[in-house]
């Protein structure tokens, strides 16, 4: 009798067990049971979930974080431009009660919230916000997709845009605008050297005015600075001095006269005039004799 009681035990356990009362929920899934249609409000943790055949009904859904693309969108900025702009959106399920039921499939509608939200943030942004200032469009693009997806039981954990491809006019033009900003750059910068150099120049001019030997010293240094090279080059100096009085020499007297005066020195004394010689006597003419 013993015996056919514990075969009896045995067979209900087989049967429970090949008729699915016994399931296994493994760590990154969550069990939702059913009973008669209506879903029990607690969900089974991972390990072995224990269900009644034919009665109930377990639903295993994944809570890992899912990482979806979203296709290239092609819309017009509202600067009208024509782009072309592909996203990343990760999230998780949160609340499996709400996402096997509130909506039928929890992937689809994210994706397809997410391929609008996309568009609506092209229409709304500019080239170069799309371009450089991607954190603001990330957060806007995420905050759109998140307000919906919360009724479902879903948390969009970020989303990013991807890529931005642009027509091959708008790659040329943009091209040649940094390089006419570059080029701009360039000429600035040499123009502002060649202001500098002029302004060192005029300073090095007037002390050298104010002060004659300070050109003689400068000379004694450039002699220096070629004799330190081995070359072949012979340098004489040739003294300032000596070019002045040439220069002078090889003025007109009224030029030298002029710089004379300027500098406050008497003009120079001209010769006195030549004494005229006396009238030629003119000999008596005779008279008509009587």
């Amino acid at each position: 009798m013993v015996e056919w009681v514990l075969l009896g035990g045995a067979g209900v356990v087989f049967a429970w067990i090949v008729l699915g009362g016994v399931r296994v929920v493994n760590q990154v899934e969550r069990g939702i049971v059913f009973r008669f249609g209506r879903a029990k409000p607690k969900p089974r943790r991972p390990g072995l979930a224990i269900i009644i055949p034919i009665v109930d009904r377990l639903k295993k859904v994944n809570v890992q974080i899912i990482t979806m693309p979203v296709p290239a969108q092609e819309g017009i900025t509202r600067d009208n431009v024509s782009v072309k702009v592909d996203a990343v959106v990760y999230f998780r399920v949160e609340d499996p009660l709400k996402a096997l039921i509130e909506v039928q499939n929890y992937g689809f509608a994210v994706a397809q919230v997410a391929q609008t939200s996309l568009r609506s943030v092209i229409g709304k942004s500019e080239l170069d916000d799309l371009l450089s200032n991607r954190e603001e469009l990330h957060r806007g693009l995420e905050l759109m997709i998140d307000s919906p997806a919360l009724g479902w039981g879903i948390h969009i954990d970020r989303v990013e845009i991807k890529d931005v491809q642009l027509p091959e006019s708008m790659k040329r033009s943009m091209s040649r605008q940094a390089e006419a900003e570059r080029e701009r750059r360039a000429r600035v910068i040499t123009a502002d050297g060649e202001y500098q150099a002029a302004q060192k120049l005029a300073d090095a001019s007037t002390i050298m005015a104010r002060s004659p030997e300070s050109l003689q010293l400068r000379m004694l240094q450039t002699m220096v600075e070629v004799a330190a090279e081995k070359n072949s080059t012979l340098i004489v100096p040739f003294p300032v001095e000596l070019l002045r009085f040439v220069d002078r020499l090889g003025r007109p007297p009224e030029a030298a006269s002029a710089e004379a005066a300027s500098a406050g020195a008497a003009p120079p004394a001209s010769d006195p005039p030549a004494a005229s010689d006396p009238p030629p006597t003119v000999p008596p003419q005779a008279g008509p004799a009587d």
